[in-house]
């Protein structure tokens, strides 16, 4: 017969450290108030016996749970898929609460079901703050949440006028696009067009009006087509746009994937890529160093935007002062399709 062993408890190390109960659950917690020769006593006394700490009742007394949520307003297929922000966001949101001993809890909105789950999770205080990436229109659960106090930061302006301010951060988007357009017209291209993001989101929104803005006074008219940020749209968007003028002579496309789409479609067209037209895509994710010909781009950092959203966080979660607004650079890369 297996006689079960029995699991260390708080009474056993403190006996085996030679110190109090409540010395060792200020170790076990955390707490820097303790002297590190009796810290370092109280670890090897942790090791020696294999204690786990109970983490539920660890949360009841200090009112954390060490979880952070990363909610994606979209679905399975479309993170999951060849687009490089989300994995990029990810591993950015991941390297950071490994840093700081946090868990993620990785959460996908994508109906109205999973928004209220994620609401009961959230105000049921199963973790200690919520970041928000890729959001679509006006999205009320990040105001919901910021107003029970829950630390909350999006990764993008959230759009619409919130009763309570959300932090966020965000690239450079105008300021990207205006330097990718710019390039194209002093490099003598005049009927330059646009594939845009979708409309719904704020990437969509700005990136359409650096593009918009940089053309104001250049004399040249705006065309414009829209996707969904997918390859198969920036396809069908491209052939919109030649339909509307056989003769614009450079593309900028508001994400590398749509530009991929953009590409095959001026080669189906017989359309030399950047001989008859140039072509500029936003994201450098790594496929862009690929293409036929290679991609320029507007490199945004998307591993840095992750990791930066976390850091944010957990300050608000410390109750820290923080940025309500951090926008962080982007930078033109020039290849070989402009």
């Amino acid at each position: 017969m297996t006689v079960a062993r029995e699991r260390p408890t708080l009474e056993a190390v403190a006996r085996r450290a030679g110190v109090s109960r409540a010395t060792v659950s200020r170790v076990v917690n955390g707490s820097t108030t303790v002297a590190e020769p009796i810290q370092e006593a109280v670890r090897q006394a942790v090791r020696e016996l294999g204690y786990v700490p109970n983490l539920a009742a660890r949360s009841l007394v200090t009112q954390r749970t060490d979880s952070i949520a990363l909610v994606l307003p979209e679905s399975a297929s479309r993170i999951f898929s060849d687009d490089q922000f989300f994995p990029g966001i990810i591993r950015g949101v991941s390297q950071e609460l490994d840093a700081a001993d946090k868990q993620l809890v990785l959460m996908m909105a994508n109906s109205t079901a999973s928004q209220e789950r994620i609401e009961r999770y959230a105000t049921g205080r199963h973790v200690d703050g919520v970041m928000f990436a890729s959001m679509h229109g006006v999205d009320p659960l990040p105001g919901v949440l910021t107003r029970m106090g829950i630390p909350v930061i999006c990764s993008g302006r959230p759009l619409g006028r919130a009763a309570v301010p959300v932090p966020y951060v965000d690239v450079d988007h105008v300021g990207g696009v205006a330097k990718a357009v710019r390039h194209l017209l002093d490099s003598g291209r005049r009927r330059v067009a646009t594939i845009a993001g979708p409309q719904d989101m704020v990437a969509g929104i700005d990136r359409l009006a650096g593009y918009r803005n940089e053309l104001q006074d250049s004399g040249c008219r705006s065309i414009v087509a829209v996707g969904d940020f997918t390859r198969e749209s920036g396809a069908l968007a491209m052939r919109q746009l030649l339909n509307d003028d056989p003769q614009l002579d450079a593309v900028f496309v508001a994400s590398d994937l749509m530009a991929h789409g953009a590409l095959r479609t001026l080669r189906e067209t017989g359309r030399r890529v950047p001989d008859d037209v140039a072509v500029i895509g936003f994201d450098d994710i790594e496929m862009a160093r690929y293409t036929d010909p290679p991609l320029s781009t507007v490199r945004q950092p998307i591993h840095e935007m992750g990791r930066e959203m976390t850091r944010q966080l957990l300050r608000l979660a410390a109750g820290e002062e923080i940025e309500p607004e951090l926008i962080l650079p982007t930078e033109l890369i020039i290849r070989e399709s402009s």
